[in-house]
């Protein structure tokens, strides 16, 4: 029989992410919204106190253990920037577009060779809400900032994200590869061991 944990978060493909990789490990991935969990406000100064805060209230609306992510871009000329507010760095309502315009304006006097950067992604792992020992694992993907989109893929700053050892963009990737390489897909599986589980036979989305 499976054990069901909600993910906290309303985005369908981290939804079917997260179920195709503990699926196996006889976890059952909810979605919030079968609670009626909220989005929480988030009040943290890094990616990991954002995803415990996200964990913790899915905990203690659900009555189940709880698993979040915080994930964003992190810029070395920006000093870390947009970070923490990466999907927000142009303000509301939420864009894409305007959030990657917003970057290359940033980034306007940096020359190229000085524009390097990481996506990071952290995932939380809650058994109940007032857990002592949360299960915290993290992965970056390195990579370089573009003056220009490229790719129609992806999501996010996926067009202006370059990987110079493949010669792409993060938007010309296949999903497969993606999911691979990607920031979250190698925190998915730090997860998995972390909490013991060895991955085996399963194929990526």
């Amino acid at each position: 029989m499976s054990n069901p944990l909600v993910l906290a978060s309303g985005n369908a493909g981290k939804l079917r992410e997260f179920h195709r990789l503990l699926a196996p490990l006889g976890l059952e991935v909810l979605p919030q919204l079968n609670f009626r969990v909220t989005d929480i406000e988030e009040t943290g100064l890094t990616f990991v106190e954002n995803a415990l805060l996200k964990a913790r209230h899915a905990c203690r609306v659900s009555g189940l253990p709880a698993l979040a992510d915080d994930s964003g871009l992190e810029v070395d000329a920006l000093n870390g920037s947009p970070g923490i507010y990466s999907a927000r760095f142009a303000g509301e309502p939420r864009s894409d577009a305007r959030n990657n315009a917003l970057l290359l304006d940033r980034l306007s006097e940096v020359p190229e060779g000085s524009r390097e950067g990481r996506y990071w992604c952290v995932l939380v792992y809650l058994r109940h809400a007032e857990d002592p020992v949360p299960c915290i694992v993290q992965q970056a993907w390195e990579g370089e900032i573009l003056a220009h989109p490229r790719g129609d893929g992806g999501f996010g700053y996926d067009p202006l994200f370059w990987l110079p050892e493949l010669g792409m963009s993060a938007a010309e990737l296949s999903a497969d590869e993606k999911n691979r390489l990607s920031h979250r897909g190698r925190a998915l599986q730090a997860l998995v061991q972390a909490l013991g589980h060895p991955l085996s036979g399963v194929v990526h989305d």
